[in-house]
């Protein structure tokens, strides 16, 4: 199986605890991932903390990019990362996205990786929607992105708030190509 180079990047919506696993995941997923970059806006860091009530992000074993540092491997195709994931995407990165602005590191390595055909996930984290969010998250689908909404599941009958996220994490384990072990609908 080959290595997977993912960037991960964690914008300032709501929904902390969805970055704060799947890091955890790809920690624990580590003989399956040849490196992660980790690109956090300075209002995730303020979502972090206030959702999660600690900057425990700082100790992750990751290497974190500043959200102008152009000079991030994952800014060129040349570098080959070969999936992205935006967790939580705010509606703002997905209106930038989908309209090709890359003002920063987050913007320019999505459209790197819609560009060279490769695996772009927005986990989508706002509630109503309007019709520019609608077509936005059109626009990306049919430039090749996957929008993943933090919607959670209930099959798995999840007891505990970290068990609920969990069931989007491991959606986009899945839509990334990892092995795990999860929860599967009719399968003992």
């Amino acid at each position: 199986m080959m290595k997977r180079k993912i960037v991960v990047a964690i914008t300032g919506a709501s929904g902390a605890i969805y970055a704060k696993l799947l890091l955890q995941k790809l920690h624990e997923l580590a003989t399956q991932v040849a490196d992660v970059g980790i690109i956090m806006s300075t209002n995730a860091k303020q979502v972090w903390e206030t959702e999660l009530d600690n900057a425990d992000y700082q100790d992750l074993p990751f290497k974190f990019y500043d959200k102008h540092d152009f000079t991030a491997p994952f800014a060129s195709g040349s570098a080959r990362y070969d999936t992205m994931v935006v967790i939580p995407c705010s509606m703002g990165t997905l209106g930038r996205i989908a309209s090709g602005v890359s003002d920063d590191l987050v913007t320019r390595a999505a459209d790197v990786i819609l560009k060279e055909r490769r695996k772009l996930i927005l986990v989508a984290r706002d509630t109503p929607l309007n019709l520019i969010h609608i077509r936005n998250m059109a626009t990306v689908t049919e430039a090749g992105g996957i929008i993943c909404p933090a919607v959670p599941s209930f099959y798995s009958k999840p007891q505990t708030i970290e068990e609920v996220a969990l069931t989007v994490v491991n959606r986009v384990i899945d839509l990334i190509g990892l092995e795990h072990d999860s929860y599967r609908w009719n399968e003992l």
